[in-house]
């Protein structure tokens, strides 16, 4: 028992003096190791790209000046070009400033034995110095800054049946200041390859085809439609080319029908094509042309309809012909908006013509007063009686009215009478007159701004007219 104890009493003493011994050896090599990496670079150190690992200050200059006499950088450039440029081009030379001491008394010796499964990297660009000169005239020599093949943006271009998106073309242009100031990172640092694509030197488009796929789906989506407005002799076409200027981005970033745009274009389409108190080209019963403008006749589109109408058809892609809806309506939709059907009437001379299709049927004289306004204007409801104006006066037969309060009436005992040297009855001209039986009331004279003519051509103008007729005063 004794000597078991023994035994085992010898065997510890043995085991911690071999844990000493291995804590001693084990101290010394930490201190060995931190006494020299004190004068030496850790492992795994890289100086401007080139590797210091066990180095001292002078060895590490010593490769440093050796490396960068011997520098040469290879600069790639867009579709596998290649270039280069030497330290000798450039006069590139290291230059000893204190650098590498300093970064060697930084490193943390402390724990170099961490160093072996890492790498550090440092970077001392004030230790070489090139001519700058020559450094620009090099970096303007290289064929990449030959090429200047603009960038191109994508875009949507419009084709037969619809939009597609033309690819960008990114060209080859450089951005010089970019380019410089990559290069002069690559020649301090050492670093001996210069991808220009991936330093992003390269002047590139803004706008590329995978921005615009979206956006040219849609736009073939809301654009197929085709109306056509008809006006007569006169068309407009709604189509792909004229319905991509209204499409806008809403808060999600999609294309929609911008229906402000609608009535913008709805409101051109009233500006060009409405005719009420437009100037108008008119052929005189003497053939002659003048020109008459004023009055209340003509085409007049309603716009807020239209605009829903015209909007609800892109929408639903209805293809079709169509008039707009109209708040009024005149007797024909052609640049000819009076027709061949109108009365005409003649201030000057007095003389009142009713045409059917283009052959006059009634030609008289009349009686209308100084006010009796110029213009076109159309035939409202017409009435065997009526009190024109205000409804103070006197009521007076064959009403027919051309504003709320003017209009053509029959009026007694008016008569036409003949100058014609020949004696022979002919139509009304300008040699002709106007006067009141005797018998006559002269009611007429209250209805100012009206046209009185005789009770007989009256009544043969109110049986050929109906509401909407144009009439001519001039």
């Amino acid at each position: 028992m004794a000597e078991n104890n023994k035994s085992m009493d010898k065997g510890r003493k043995l085991l911690i003096g071999f844990i000493i011994v291995l804590l001693l050896l084990t101290a010394g090599a930490y201190f060995f190791g931190v006494y020299y990496f004190t004068e030496h670079f850790l492992p795994g150190s890289q100086v401007n790209g080139f590797n210091c690992s066990y180095m001292t200050e002078k060895e590490a200059e010593n490769l440093l000046e050796q490396k960068t006499g011997v520098y040469a950088l290879a600069v790639q450039t867009r579709g596998n070009g290649q270039e280069g440029i030497t330290a000798e081009e450039i006069d590139l030379k290291y230059t000893s400033d204190g650098s590498v001491k300093r970064l060697l008394h930084e490193q943390n010796r402390f724990i170099w034995f961490l160093a072996f499964s890492q790498h550090q990297t440092y970077e001392l660009p004030s230790s070489v110095a090139y001519d700058a000169s020559l450094f620009e005239q090099r970096i303007d020599s290289l064929k990449c800054m030959q090429d200047n093949i603009e960038p191109v943006d994508a875009y949507i271009k419009e084709i037969d049946d619809g939009f597609e998106v033309v690819p960008e073309i990114e060209g080859t242009k450089i951005d010089r200041d970019k380019l410089l100031e990559d290069i002069r990172n690559a020649v301090t640092t050492g670093r001996t390859v210069a991808n220009l694509e991936e330093d992003g030197c390269y002047i590139n488009p803004t706008v590329y085809a995978d921005d615009l796929t979206k956006d040219c789906q849609q736009m073939n989506e809301l654009t197929d439609v085709v109306v056509t407005y008809d006006f007569g002799d006169r068309k407009e076409t709604v189509d792909r080319a004229v319905i991509k200027e209204w499409l806008t981005k809403d808060e999600n970033d999609d294309l929609v029908l911008d229906k402000a745009a609608v009535a913008n274009y709805i409101t051109g389409l009233a500006q060009k094509y409405d005719t009420v108190g437009s100037e108008r080209t008119f052929s005189t019963y003497d053939n002659q042309e003048i020109t008459v403008s004023g009055g209340t006749y003509g085409w007049v589109i309603d716009q807020e309809k239209e605009t829903d109408a015209l909007y609800q058809d892109i929408l639903d892609k209805k293809t079709e012909v169509r008039e707009p809806v109209y708040e009024q309506e005149a007797a024909s939709r052609k640049t000819n908006d009076i027709g061949y059907s109108y009365i005409e009437i003649d201030l000057t001379r007095q003389r009142m013509v009713l045409y059917q299709n283009g052959s006059p049927i009634v030609d008289t004289g009349f009686a209308a007063s100084s006010s009796t306004p110029t213009g076109v204007y159309m035939i409202g409801e017409k009435k065997d009686s009526a009190v024109p104006g205000d409804g103070n006066g006197t009521a007076v037969s064959e009403w027919m009215p051309f504003t709320d309060k003017l209009g053509i009436y029959g009026a007694p005992g008016l008569i036409i009478f003949d100058n014609d040297v020949t004696g022979e009855a002919d139509d009304f001209d300008s040699t002709d007159g106007i006067e009141f039986s005797s018998s006559a009331d002269n009611s007429w004279s209250s209805t100012e701004g009206c046209v009185a003519v005789p009770e007989e051509e009256a009544r043969t103008i109110y049986q050929n007219v109906s509401t909407g007729l144009p009439v001519v005063i001039y």
